[in-house]
């Protein structure tokens, strides 16, 4: 029930450094051409920088760890592709559907097949206005149990980061900064959140995250967040944003947007809202995610068992 392709089963069995990537922002992230773009662009920053991707998703029913390149052709031209969170995996295995997986889908098939480091742009969180909605992802209870590490540039900006980072406290998930001390706001390097641990390079990272699976039994038994802020040359001034979230929120509202529809219409709302600013950025905090992935799991695969 579970693929793995021929290059990524032979780095795993070699105990070479591999990097898992999603699939969602393929199907449902950006347009083609531009998502089969970085969706090749992703998977290149990966091998530059001395691993194996690992692009995951669920083909024709089928778990697949390590997409191959007609398949990420197939999910960027696709209208069909399901949006799939862990809990809509076995019903897509079962009616035999294409499904792109979000962070929380593939870190269960990254775990699976045994890839530690999951490399993305930002997870999804506590949604603004969950005291009324219990609208709070998938991805924070993902993070609580399944043993993969994280690379991202914190939390969606459209969501709670306070009640985020809360929330994550809650649940036993370490959040480290890497070369910060404070949560990153995904289009902006800062968020004025301050975290309680922070690497200064990949390598520290590594030793950071091979600590806590050695010491699994006594630390945190699921994932970690490895933050990084977006590079400085394409952030975002956080007023900025915040004013352009507003826009969209209102948007939202008057549309009735509600439940899975939510995050993807407040994405398109926001590049429309920042004239296309939001997207530059995205792509380029998702390279430099994918590259840090891979550095983290170079020192990683060096690291004594």
């Amino acid at each position: 029930m579970l693929r793995i392709s021929e290059e990524v089963a032979a780095a795993l069995d070699a105990g070479h450094p591999v990097v898992a990537l999603e699939s969602t922002l393929i199907s449902h992230g950006l347009p083609y051409p531009q998502n089969l773009a970085v969706a090749r662009a992703l998977e290149d920053e990966v091998r530059e920088a001395g691993a194996v991707p690992a692009t995951v998703g669920v083909v024709g029913g089928v778990p697949t760890v390590g997409l191959a390149p007609h398949e990420l052709e197939r999910f960027a031209t696709s209208g069909a592709v399901r949006k799939l969170s862990r809990r809509d995996i076995a019903v897509a295995a079962a009616q035999r559907a294409d499904g792109a997986t979000t962070v929380a889908a593939t870190m269960a098939l990254a775990a699976a097949a045994g890839v530690q480091i999951f490399a993305t742009g930002g997870i999804g969180g506590v949604h603004r206005g969950a005291e009324r909605s219990w609208d709070v992802s998938a991805d924070l209870t993902e993070l609580a149990r399944t043993p993969v590490l994280v690379v991202c540039a914190g939390a969606k900006a459209i969501l709670d980061l306070s009640a985020t980072l809360e929330y994550l406290e809650t649940l036993g998930v370490p959040v480290v900064g890497l070369g910060t001390a404070e949560l990153p706001a995904f289009y902006s390097r800062s968020s004025g959140l301050p975290l309680t641990a922070s690497a200064e390079s990949p390598e520290e990272a590594a030793r950071i995250w091979h600590a806590q699976r050695r010491l699994v039994a006594i630390a945190a038994p699921g994932g970690m967040l490895l933050c990084v802020p977006p590079p400085e040359a394409v952030a975002l001034p956080r007023a900025v944003v915040e004013a352009a979230i507003e826009r969209a929120l209102a948007r939202a509202e008057a549309a009735a947007v509600r439940g899975p529809a939510v995050t993807p219409f407040l994405l398109a709302a926001m590049a429309e809202e920042t004239a296309g600013e939001s997207i530059g950025t995205n792509v380029a905090l998702l390279r430099q995610n994918a590259h840090v992935a891979a550095l983290v799991a170079r020192a990683l695969s060096q690291l004594a068992p």
